[in-house]
């Protein structure tokens, strides 16, 4: 027969520490759930391509799982077509950082020197429109002919699509910038660069941040885009060369490792987020869910 001693000091929990560890509890089920439903539909997909595959559909034009999953352990347990898949995986995520890294701060700046300047912005905005309205590829193969098969035809690409993701936010982001919150600081004696630097970056930080998350998948792109017009390395090449010799398990292989570096890079611009704008109060009910 027991019976329940309490310790010595030792204080009973209060309604307020039960309810904090209820609703802990609860957050961690719902995690669990989440989780577990995500696992399932993955499981139910997977296996219904696989024996749609087997039985229904030609694998030689959708392949399939199980024959991607031997694609990919052969490119890391043995090599590629073009070598290494290390190097290839290498390649591609350098041009696609330094065309994120050069786009994001030309983005970042222009835009807010433009929000803030009226008369400047209303003067290039037809041409940033017309550059902003040029395809894509045809910059891409533009590049390869200007900058060669190396990497700085890839990161011009890159370049070009962060570029625009990021000033377009960057400039409503200094447009949205309280104006009586500006007012306020120029009769205290603020001068330009004060304001710029203490209100208008602050202010726009969270419509560039936002951008951002896009903007390293766009990076991706113009890498892997650029590599399609022309490259020696790259998973673009990879990819390329799967569909000139009708591989589909290679051209959803490299979309797989595509999409799972991208995945890695939203998940650090989003720890990189939370510590930036630690200092903005949480919205009241809102649910930490990330799209």
């Amino acid at each position: 027969m027991s019976h329940d001693v309490a310790l010595p000091g030792a204080a009973a929990p209060t309604d307020e520490d039960l309810a904090v560890s209820s609703a802990r509890a609860a957050v961690r089920r719902r995690k669990l759930a989440v989780t577990g439903v995500r696992l399932l539909l993955v499981a139910v997909w997977l296996g219904s391509w696989e024996l749609s595959a087997t039985y229904l559909i030609d694998p030689f034009y959708y392949s399939k799982p199980s024959a991607i999953g031997g694609k990919l352990v052969d490119w890391f347990t043995q090599t590629t077509a073009f070598g290494s898949i290390w190097t290839q995986i290498s390649y591609t995520l350098q041009e696609a950082v330094a065309g994120f890294a050069l786009g994001g701060v030309a983005g970042v700046l222009l835009g807010i020197v433009l929000g803030r300047s009226r008369f400047v912005a209303d003067v290039l905005a037809p041409f940033i429109k017309a550059a902003n309205a040029i395809p894509r590829i045809v910059l891409a193969s533009l590049f390869v002919i200007w900058f060669g098969l190396g990497m700085s035809s890839k990161i011009a690409t890159a370049f070009i699509l962060v570029f625009f993701a990021v000033f377009f936010n960057a400039f409503q982001g200094a447009r949205e910038v309280d104006r009586g919150l500006v007012n306020n600081a120029r009769i205290l004696g603020a001068g330009r660069a004060q304001i710029l630097w203490t209100i208008v970056v602050p202010s726009a930080t969270s419509w560039i941040l936002a951008s951002l998350h896009s903007a390293f998948g766009f990076a991706i792109i113009g890498a892997v885009v650029g590599e399609y017009s022309g490259a020696d390395k790259g998973l673009g090449l990879l990819i390329n060369n799967a569909q000139g010799t009708f591989d589909s398990a290679g051209i959803y292989a490299g979309m797989i490792i595509i999409t799972l570096i991208a995945l890695v890079a939203e998940w650090l611009l989003t720890l990189l987020e939370r510590r930036l704008l630690r200092w903005r109060p949480a919205a009241s009910g809102s649910h930490d869910v990330q799209i």
